[in-house]
């Protein structure tokens, strides 16, 4: 879906089509971020998780508006539901899916239509791409972006990802973008042309799979289970800095009870919780530990993440935003774990 949190705020208020808008900054005005920009304001450069100060800088006129998160579900449910009527799917978010059309006559004229119905039967804008694997598919979903449609057909996968810049690439972070940089690759085509025994030592076994999805190589099926997201979030920016331990410690309890309560709701348990410090300097930080058993209660994750604050913040030291996250999810009872954090 396109810009999908602004258009459906518009969906409600029309009159605010065709202006620079974002969605974004709530109670926090201009200490919080943007979670959506609107065509017009990406022309600008604002982009989502850019702080509302900065995006207010670049364009003063910028509209601001809170999430309508009822009406964004309404119409996540909505989409899906009409994805769901062609093929297997796979939700990867509340605005993208994967579906499988292989079986179809004819995949391109079939999504075409799929993108005309969505914007008929729900009013908002979609981008389609169509490929043989879910790797291509995605990034030609993101090729021509507002109601794009690309169409990637059989055997010219590598031809149209050569070009392309190898943080495109699903899995390519910037850590693994800023490796690939020292070996002088930056884009698909010279991952692609790379003798594989440079990528050794630095990659290992990964080498081979960087170098296959260069190719557009990716067997990956369309997974039609249950949705789950891959980790379970929250953070919070603050109305003011923070610094002392009583308050921060307030704090971080009231993140891990929010991530607790939205590992009960998904039926999951975690074994990887991490904490996120941003400093008044907008450097931020992001630190994780592994356990040895599935958690799910907030007074164990707080006993992780307490124990990863105070390995990386000293009591005084201001805090602009702080958040906790749990990963590794299962589905298992939390286990009774020892864990002897102070």
């Amino acid at each position: 879906m396109d810009a999908f949190f602004v258009n459906v705020h518009i969906l409600e208020n029309p009159d605010d089509s065709a202006i620079p808008l974002a969605v974004g900054g709530g109670k926090l005005g201009k200490r919080g971020v943007i979670a959506s920009a609107s065509y017009e304001a990406r022309a600008l450069g604002i982009r989502s998780a850019m702080p509302v100060h900065k995006a207010l800088k670049i364009c003063p006129n910028l509209k601001l508006v809170p999430s309508n998160r009822p009406l964004i579900h309404s119409c996540s449910l909505k989409v899906m539901e009409i994805l769901s009527i062609y093929g297997d799917l796979e939700k990867m978010s509340v605005d993208e899916a994967f579906v499988d059309i292989t079986p179809q006559k004819n995949p391109p004229a079939l999504a075409k239509s799929i993108l005309r119905r969505i914007k008929k039967e729900t009013k908002l804008p979609a981008s389609l791409g169509l490929a043989t694997s879910k790797l291509v598919a995605k990034i030609a979903s993101d090729f021509d972006k507002p109601e794009g449609f690309t169409v990637i057909l059989p055997d010219t996968e590598s031809k149209f990802l050569s070009p392309l810049k190898i943080e495109k690439l699903y899995g390519v972070g910037p850590k693994t973008a800023n490796l690939l940089n020292e070996l002088e690759i930056e884009t698909c085509s010279d991952l692609v042309s790379i003798d594989i025994q440079k990528l050794l030592p630095v990659f290992g076994l990964q080498s081979v799979n960087l170098k296959n999805k260069a190719k557009g190589i990716d067997n990956r099926p369309v997974d039609s289970s249950p949705w789950i997201p891959k980790q379970q979030g929250t953070d919070t920016t603050f109305e003011k800095d923070i610094s002392d331990a009583d308050t921060v410690e307030n704090e971080l309890v009231k993140l891990c009870s929010e991530v607790s309560d939205c590992l009960d709701k998904v039926g999951r348990s975690a074994r990887t919780i991490a904490i996120k410090l941003r400093w008044p300097s907008f450097e931020t930080i992001t630190r994780q530990k592994t356990v040895s058993g599935e958690i799910h209660k907030s007074k164990d994750i707080f006993k992780v993440a307490k124990n990863l604050l105070y390995e990386n913040w000293e009591p005084g030291k201001s805090i602009r935003l702080m958040g906790v996250s749990a990963s590794r999810l299962g589905i298992s009872d939390q286990q009774k774990l020892p864990l002897e954090f102070e």
